[in-house]
């Protein structure tokens, strides 16, 4: 995989630390988006069955030339098609339209704890790890009562948990429930939905290092020891997005963007409360 840092993974794989989000990218756009971040650099493309573009994003890949054992591929489990049976019928049909016989990564989208499903998917998703073809298995947006459901019920503990985090969001203390557990922490929406980028002391960090304030949200993440997935779809942006890996954040400037926590700076839904 090209040079950049992964996260180390209890199971004994690793995840490049920040990779290409395509969240509400059509099929279309993703191929051209996939195509340009490999080009650029990146090795790790996070998707979804629920994003409707898996085979937007495997052609990318096809189209980009990088053999497929040096990209490290994401994809989620959604909602409806949670339970035991239907997680392997869901899990086939993704691995269908990305054009692979192996994600590297498989996720549980959200919990849905009104379904009261996914201890029965986690399950599934067991097996799908023993049979090689989800070769490592996490969850997103799952708050520590699910985790310790999931673990308990097995005894296997996912990798990751996949959450909306961002300097407005820090989920500080989702993070040591997760170091307890020996859980890497992915963040979705990095940037929080671009919302950060016009914030005054994202901005003044921005202007001392020279840098855009995507960059420097970026960096935040990867200085916190954070999976970090932004999302664009211009290749100029995809190319800036990546150009991380040159320059640090002194201590005055990541106590700077700390101090932006805010306890309701949620922008998406809660889990504990979302009805899908």
């Amino acid at each position: 995989m090209s040079d950049q840092p992964h996260i180390q993974f209890h199971d004994g794989r690793s995840i490049p630390q920040v990779g290409l989000g395509v969240w509400q990218t059509p099929n279309e756009t993703a191929i051209t988006a996939v195509d340009a971040a490999l080009k650029a650099g990146y090795r790790h493309v996070d998707t979804a069955a629920i994003y409707n573009n898996e085979q937007g994003v495997g052609e990318g890949i096809r189209k980009s030339g990088v053999d497929r054992k040096d990209i490290y591929l994401t994809t989620k489990l959604w909602n409806d098609d949670q339970g035991f049976d239907s997680t392997l019928r869901a899990f086939d049909k993704s691995l269908q339209r990305l054009g692979t016989d192996y994600v590297d990564l498989y996720l549980i989208h959200w919990p849905s704890p009104k379904r009261n499903k996914y201890r029965d998917t986690w399950k599934a998703f067991v097996r799908l790890q023993e049979e090689g073809r989800a070769r490592s298995i996490g969850v997103s947006n799952f708050g520590a009562e699910h985790l310790e459901a999931i673990i308990g019920d097995t005894g296997v503990t996912p990798v990751l948990n996949q959450v909306e985090l961002h300097p407005d969001f820090q989920q500080k203390e989702l993070r040591a429930a997760h170091k307890r557990f020996g859980i890497q922490t992915e963040s979705w929406s990095p940037l929080g939905q671009g919302i950060l980028l016009a914030n005054e002391t994202v901005g003044e960090v921005a202007r001392k290092l020279g840098r855009t304030p995507a960059q420097v949200i970026i960096r935040w993440h990867i200085q916190h020891g954070l999976v970090v997935i932004p999302k664009s779809v211009t290749p100029s942006r995809i190319v800036e997005n990546f150009q991380v890996f040159d320059f640090e954040l002194d201590a005055s400037d990541l106590k700077a963007l700390d101090s932006l926590d805010d306890a309701g700076g949620r922008i998406g839904p809660n889990p504990a409360t979302a009805g899908f």
